[in-house]
């Protein structure tokens, strides 16, 4: 018997709800404020005291930084209050930034900035086409260190030649890490592959270079690199200092990216170099084409933390004679003209590493989500 559908009255009775929003309560800032502030009674007098603290200081720091602080000028007779100096900083600017490098040919730096700049900004993107982003990859890696070289170097297609005594400032930063980052990772790769081969003589090499290298710290790789090296040359043989530097950086942050590396094969289980073989994989396909990618996407994290210190230990070519940001704020606050602006100094140097450093930081959190399978093995 066919059933009728139900109408008038009883069609309003059998209504459905429409669905509530949760209370406010159990989800939502309230609920992230009970849950990791507000927890227990410990929570509570740690969530007062950072609340005090914050209100304390962060007047403060904004009322120096930016209430009372001095943007416009051109000497230090132009910050009159006792807030910040920021005319300090853009009356030295270029200086920072480019180091001696001549003001006619810093033209060359620029074109520097906005190709690296076309490399990295893409990755970021959300939307930014996956081919696109893999093209860019490989131009930042291959031809990009080429054209940059050529163009800061000079010496070719007329361009006038500069030395590397005269790069400083930020432009030496950014190619001290990366050129470290480019040159390190492959070499780490195969310094940790053969420290796990089978081959004892291989296995044996690739051991004491990384135990050597690790086993000193880099600001005396650097000094034997610039005053000891020389000392063994043969007579009229000598070394850029920069291109001194930067092998012995590449060498010193390799040993390390292989120990990261390392602990990323152990942790691939044995039954993926199985199945490897079960596929008729030879040792270099298999490696290539199941272990070390799996290897490389679990240690992620620490592979970044090595590029975060690479990029920070640039600072220490100081004691060889280069000017890297941080050497070039060091060398301005020094000035007398402008008296007291240490503290406007180191805070700018250390904004700038701050947003290279968060960035590279970011963008491995967002690699990881990328590359995130849901499973382990």
């Amino acid at each position: 018997m066919a059933q009728t559908p139900t109408t008038g009255a009883a069609a309003e009775t059998f209504r459905p709800i429409a669905p509530r929003p949760p209370p406010s309560s159990a989800v939502g800032p309230l609920r992230w404020a009970r849950d990791n502030l507000f927890s227990s009674p410990l929570n509570v007098i740690l969530t007062l005291i950072g609340l005090y603290l914050v209100w304390l200081i962060v007047p403060g720091v904004i009322d120096w930084a930016i209430l009372s602080a001095d943007f416009t000028g051109s000497t230090r007779d132009d910050c009159p209050s006792d807030g910040a100096c920021w005319v300090f900083i853009l009356q030295r600017l270029d200086f920072f930034i480019y180091g001696f490098y001549p003001d006619a040919e810093r033209w060359r730096v620029d074109v520097m900035f906005l190709m690296l700049a076309a490399v990295l900004v893409p990755q970021f993107i959300p939307g930014f086409p996956a081919r696109g982003r893999t093209w860019l990859g490989i131009f930042g890696l291959t031809l990009y260190p080429v054209i940059t070289g050529v163009l800061l170097l000079g010496g070719l297609f007329g361009l006038p030649f500069i030395e590397t005594g005269k790069w400083g400032g930020l432009m030496l930063t950014l190619v001290l890490s990366y050129v470290g980052i480019v040159a390190a990772l492959p070499i780490g790769i195969l310094l940790a592959l053969g420290r796990r081969s089978s081959m004892p003589v291989i296995r044996t090499i690739c051991v004491i270079f990384i135990e050597l290298w690790r086993g000193v710290p880099l600001i005396s790789v650097l000094f034997m690199a610039s005053v000891m090296l020389p000392l063994f040359l043969p007579e009229g043989v000598n070394f850029d200092k920069l291109l001194r530097a930067l092998i012995g950086i590449v060498m010193f942050q390799s040993a390390y990216m292989a120990e990261v590396i390392r602990g990323g094969l152990q942790g691939i289980p044995k039954g993926q170099y199985e199945a490897a073989s079960a596929l008729g994989l030879g040792y270099w396909r298999s490696t290539a084409l199941i272990i070390l990618p799996q290897a490389l996407k679990m240690v992620i994290p620490g592979i970044v933390n090595t590029f975060i210190a690479l990029f920070k230990d640039t600072t220490l070519v100081l004691i060889i004679g280069l000017f890297d940001i941080l050497g070039t704020v060091q060398a301005a606050i020094v000035d007398p003209a402008w008296g007291r602006v240490a503290v406007e100094g180191y805070v700018f140097a250390a904004f700038c590493f701050w947003v290279f450093c968060f960035g590279m930081s970011r963008y491995s959190q967002g690699l990881e989500k990328k590359l995130h399978t849901g499973h382990k093995r």
